[in-house]
């Protein structure tokens, strides 16, 4: 038997996983995705936040968020810098579309984003 740690959209799971003959392949324990489910929750109230804002700002590509510019109430301009995003070992800053106020920050230091998430909301 092997453990493993597989992460699946920024979630861990701890797979076993049996050895068996030669001819045979690897079976992962079916269980083990089953928690899978409570995590979901925890992502309702980023979805309550982003509602906020009618304004989405969402990221252009996948990466982990190195630094958060903005904060909530906070009035930006169009071109100002939100959220810095690492990707490939270069910093990506992700910026306000327009002007408008931050109505809500859905990232923190370290997250890691798929593109096309949404990272803050504006008004």
């Amino acid at each position: 038997m092997k453990n493993y740690t597989i992460t699946v959209n920024g979630v861990a799971y701890d797979v076993v996983v049996e050895e068996k003959g030669a001819g045979a392949a690897p079976v992962a324990a079916a269980p083990a995705a089953a928690p899978a489910a409570a995590p979901a929750p925890a992502a309702a109230p980023k979805a309550a936040a982003a509602a906020a804002g009618s304004v989405e700002v969402k990221a252009s590509v996948p990466g982990k968020v190195l630094k958060v510019e903005a904060s909530v109430g906070q009035a930006v301009k169009s071109g100002d810098s939100i959220v810095i995003l690492e990707a490939m070992k270069m910093e990506i800053p992700v910026v306000a579309p327009q002007d408008g106020t931050v109505a809500g920050i859905n990232v923190s230091v370290g997250q890691a984003v798929e593109s096309g998430d949404l990272l803050a909301s504006l008004n």
